[in-house]
């Protein structure tokens, strides 16, 4: 019986390794033999996994073939993958990849790390902050007096409690944005509601536009959908969306749904102007697209004298017949990821179908984290908390930007005028080395084809606005280790991280 779970072709795996390659070697690079690189590429490929665990790889002469090397290269690159614990094969089943005894299995998302790694490890994957106190407690205690009613009934409500519907649509509605509480529904995160989505929009096989680069997780939860992902190339820096690519993708390729973020999108940080929103919705309109857009960033401006009135209208404030653009918003990013609530704004036959098809998924959300964001949002707890949460993002944005520049001052970004990320393009070196190399030296950050598509943005990486002062300061210290690792060309040799007590 065969130990593979899924296979990777050899056109594939050529695409994902040739995007690997880097800028020429300076001086002092050592160039590792073919064998080596291309074994060291499939390890990189399957630590990210880029690559799954037990997936099936080509047979040698395939491989070989695709990326015009000898057979012998290939042959030799797989026998040191297997010697290290990362290839197993066995006659007439092939080879696939596996990872050595005692490593943990590769995450394809960005998941956090553990707290009890934190000590040694300065965790740079997870765009989250800590809970804006005295708030989080506030909440949870203004929930608990208000829980008691609740107690007496069976506490699945798959639409949401009313009166948390009722808020968000209020909110909605003084924004510009007339909406009915028919047309929320309140799920366990925005990652719930995308997956609610995206299982009534966009089955196996469909169609499904994203931005190119785009939020990692999204990417992967649609993969797992399966859907078939078509990327539309970003803007340079912060320049947003080329809307004239946008509607020629949306005619030549007809996907069934579409998903955006257009308000300080992760992870470049950029903002979409009102003229840009209108034609997006426009071109969807026109191409029968389903139009999802992500507002998890919406509240999260950074700049001193900026407020929601200088936002752009909501994407939906584009649609006003409620046809084309379902809206995602969430609690997580501007309040707290603990706090595991968002919402889905949609025509209110969208919201009927999706709260159908939950009774074969989680059938609600937790009763008392909706009471706690209820509280938050009729008290006027949430204007304050998100006030300090954007203090402190500006904060931590303003000592990791500085930090950066000085100990890399060859990496390239543009700082963002919201959200909680740094899109930074590193010096011409491999953005997948760099997080591998940076692992060893204390520092962990996500490669730049995390984002992408088949091994897109080789050359970059994603900084989040997560720790501040002395913490930033190290970040950056650690990360220039890291690229002098990949610089050197060192593929054993570990700097040690220094001791460091936040």
């Amino acid at each position: 019986m065969a130990q593979w779970t899924s296979a990777v072709g050899a056109a594939q795996l050529a695409r994902l390794l040739n995007s690997q390659q880097e800028r020429p070697a300076g001086p002092g690079t050592r160039r590792p033999p073919a064998y080596r690189a291309l074994a060291d590429g499939i390890r990189l490929l399957v630590l990210e996994g880029r690559v799954p665990v037990a997936a099936r790889l080509p047979a040698e002469r395939e491989l070989a073939l695709s990326l015009s090397v000898s057979r012998t290269t290939v042959a030799t690159a797989y026998e040191a993958l297997r010697t290290e614990g990362f290839l197993e094969s066995r006659r007439g089943a092939g080879s696939w990849t596996a990872v050595p005894a005692g490593n943990p299995l590769p995450a394809r998302g960005l998941e956090p790390l553990p707290p009890e790694a934190l000590g040694s490890m300065i965790d740079l994957g997870c765009a989250a902050l800590p809970a804006p106190e005295p708030w989080l407690t506030r909440a949870v205690q203004g929930a608990l007096e208000e829980l008691p009613p609740y107690a007496h009934t069976h506490g699945d409500y798959p639409a949401g409690l009313p009166a948390l519907r009722s808020m968000i649509a209020e909110r909605y509605t003084a924004r510009g944005i007339p909406t009915m509480p028919e047309q929320i529904m309140v799920t366990t995160g925005a990652m719930g509601a995308i997956d609610a989505i995206c299982h009534l929009f966009a089955g196996r096989g469909e169609r499904v536009a994203v931005e190119s680069p785009s939020y990692a997780n999204i990417l992967q939860l649609m993969r797992e959908a399966g859907a078939r992902l078509v990327p539309v190339a970003m803007g340079e820096g912060l320049s947003g969306w080329d809307m004239d690519r946008w509607r020629q993708v949306l005619r030549e390729a007809a996907p069934r749904m579409a998903y955006v973020v257009a308000d300080f999108h992760n992870p470049t940080g950029a903002l979409a102007d009102e003229d840009q929103r209108r034609r997006l919705v426009d071109a969807a309109r026109s191409a029968g697209t389903v139009l999802v857009a992500d507002e998890t960033m919406s509240e999260l401006w950074l700049e001193d004298g900026f407020d929601a009135a200088e936002m752009p209208r909501p994407v939906c404030g584009f649609d006003p017949a409620g046809s084309t653009v379902i809206t995602v918003g969430s609690a997580s990013k501007a309040f707290w990821a603990g706090m595991r609530i968002g919402w889905v704004r949609a025509a209110p036959d969208v919201i009927r179908s999706l709260v159908a098809a939950r009774a074969y998924a989680d059938l609600g959300t937790p009763v008392l984290e909706q009471l706690a964001v209820n509280w938050l949002f009729s008290t006027g707890g949430w204007e304050q908390a998100v006030a300090l949460r954007r203090a402190q993002a500006r904060e931590n944005r303003d000592a990791l930007v500085a930090a950066v520049r000085r100990e890399l001052p060859d990496w390239e970004f543009e700082v963002p005028h919201g959200g909680l990320t740094l899109w930074v393009r590193a010096g011409g070196l491999s953005g997948s080395r760099l997080a591998e190399a940076g692992e060893r030296v204390g520092v962990r950050v996500p490669s730049g084809p995390r984002f992408g598509v088949d091994g897109a943005f080789e050359g970059y990486v994603r900084l989040p606005f997560t720790v501040g002062g002395a913490v930033a300061e190290e970040a950056a210290v650690r990360l220039a280790a890291a690229a002098r690792l990949v610089k050197t060309g060192a593929t054993g040799a570990t700097e040690a991280p220094r001791t460091f007590v936040a």
